[in-house]
């Protein structure tokens, strides 16, 4: 009772017969008794009328209620599922196998490739094997042009 054990009681009962003595404590348990009693009852009649505003019961029926049309709508809904016409498609079509064929078809082989690249320098078209000799006659006429402004400066 309240948590205590049979050596707590007895404890609080040598305690009570020495504080209030034979006389008084029988009196005292009465007392006792009937305040536990209307502490239970009013803690009952607050239980009850607790129930009847809110209607837990009645919450809780309505409650289990839409659980089960739940419950039964995801069971009707589960023989819907393997429905799906595209996953029909995918089963009946071996698309691992085309596309395997299809990546085969468009892969080529590199071509090596022997044509010779065209330079364009100003209009005008030189191929790769006379480039070195075009840049050989641009310094050369570069050297030329600078002994040409020196002897000019110069002469001034």
């Amino acid at each position: 009772m309240f948590g205590l054990g049979f050596m707590e009681i007895l404890f609080i009962a040598i305690v009570a017969i020495i504080f209030l003595g034979p006389d008084k404590l029988p009196g005292a348990m009465v007392d006792i008794a009937k305040f536990i009693k209307s502490a239970k009852n009013s803690i009952i009649d607050a239980k009850q009328s607790l129930n009847e505003e809110v209607n837990f019961e009645e919450l809780k029926k309505e409650a289990l209620g839409y659980k089960a049309q739940l419950d039964a709508a995801t069971e009707e809904l589960q023989g819907f599922k393997n429905l799906n016409p595209l996953n029909d498609l995918k089963e009946s079509a071996d698309l691992g196998s085309v596309k395997e064929n299809f990546e085969k078809l468009t892969q080529k082989e590199p071509e090596i490739e022997t044509k010779q690249e065209e330079i364009t320098f100003k209009k005008k078209t030189v191929k790769e094997s006379s480039l070195e000799e075009t840049k050989q006659e641009h310094k050369v006429l570069k050297k030329e042009a600078k002994k040409q402004a020196e002897e000019q400066d110069g002469d001034k």
